[in-house]
């Protein structure tokens, strides 16, 4: 059976109206992607997580699941590449598509440089708004490069795409932009973006496994600050090396391997909020950099299960209401994430949108509610190996 596209356009249209995904401030953006919807820049293989890997859907053969798989849900991002067994590139979530460009604040006329290409799509929304011949993008993967030109050009767009590693890359052509927007996730911002962003001018990134962040240049164009927008979960920038372990339950398990507890303890508390609650993810993954924190609810309650790589922590429910931790390795992870959990209520729990991020040559941290006077906290690069506490 062939698809109805545009039905499935339309549904996506009416549960962004819904969400208020369509702001007053970026009223471009609903005419951009109406005008460039996403499966006119998505390859004729999709791929599915099926529980134990991820399977190719084809659009030659099965044109209704491939374009259910691509408008699938507002917030779904649509897998369109999977190398080693793991997802490489993808469309994004249109609701953080939007969400991010809102936050980038184009203008007609813009220079824009487009930071991880991938199959084109967001180029093309933010060249709609900025004009032709005002983006340029870079993608590290020249095959991805390939196929995003051959896309942009079928939609009519003029927008130049170069295949570079953009992290260590100055945009090309050479001259300051007025606009970054970064499609994979950094922990930390490579400042050759601030030199390259005109001063007043705006950055917007995905900060590593869960916000996204607004960053104006200073006057002196020697420093950038600005707020967390949104959710929005990335993949990473393809030139870091991988962690020793993989994300969430299979990261816990590779960390801790045959290893005993150097420590355990009994917890009273209701570790729910772990699962539920965003702000407080938001506020943990601030204080206790690189921690991944993984939940899963039973009859005895929520239980936790902590990792950055290097150490693990467990938080097992038990029947009583309390929770067993145990945890080994250089960082005690369990006593970390409840210290910062206890910070955050002290703080008056704060929400995501309460937080900001500042980025010198010489340092990066997270702040709350005041760049200058409020609390602070460092920001490192993702894989250097945590300090014994």
């Amino acid at each position: 059976m062939t698809p109805d596209l545009g039905d499935l356009r339309a549904q996506l249209d009416a549960a962004m109206e819904r969400r208020g995904a369509w702001t007053d401030r970026s009223p471009w953006l609903r005419q951009a992607m109406a005008a460039l919807p996403r499966d006119r820049f998505a390859p004729d293989v999709l791929w599915r997580w099926d529980g134990t890997g991820y399977v190719p859907i084809h659009r030659a053969t099965d044109p209704d699941d491939w374009a259910r798989e691509l408008f699938a849900d507002q917030d779904a991002a649509a897998v369109t590449q999977v190398t080693a067994g793991l997802p490489s590139s993808s469309l994004s979530a249109p609701a953080v598509v939007a969400d991010m460009l809102d936050s980038l604040l184009i203008d007609p006329g813009h220079r824009v440089w487009d930071v991880g290409t991938g199959q084109g799509w967001s180029a093309a929304l933010a060249a709609w708004r900025a004009g032709p011949g005002r983006v340029v993008s870079t993608e590290v993967d020249e095959h991805l490069a390939d196929f995003a030109r051959v896309r942009l050009r079928a939609a009519g767009i003029r927008a130049t795409v170069t295949a570079a590693n953009a992290t260590n890359a100055y945009p090309p052509g050479g001259d300051q932009v007025d606009r970054i927007h970064a499609t994979y996730a950094v922990e930390t911002v490579p400042f050759g973006w601030i030199e390259a962003t005109k001063p007043g001018g705006r950055i917007v990134y995905p900060w590593g496994r869960l916000g996204h962040v607004a960053l104006t240049i200073a006057a002196d164009g020697h420093s950038a600050s600005g707020w967390v927008q949104g959710l929005g979960m990335f993949m990473a920038d393809r030139s870091t090396p991988a962690p020793r372990a993989a994300s969430g339950w299979s990261g816990y398990t590779a960390v801790r391997g045959p290893a005993e507890p150097q420590t355990e303890c009994t917890v009273a508390r209701d570790l729910l909020p772990l699962n539920e609650n965003w702000d407080l993810k938001f506020g943990l993954r601030v204080a206790v950099p690189h921690a991944q924190v993984t939940t899963s609810t039973g009859e005895n309650g929520t239980s936790a299960w902590i990792h950055d790589s290097h150490s693990w922590a467990a938080l097992v429910a038990q029947q009583d209401g309390t929770a067993l931790l145990h945890q080994g390795g250089p960082r005690r992870l369990g006593d970390q994430v409840l210290a910062a959990w206890d910070q955050w209520n002290e703080l008056g729990q704060p929400s995501r949108y309460d937080y900001g991020i500042t980025v010198t040559q010489s340092e990066q941290w997270a702040w709350l509610n005041d760049s200058e006077a409020g609390p602070r906290w460092r920001i490192t690069p993702l894989l250097t190996a945590p300090a014994s506490q």
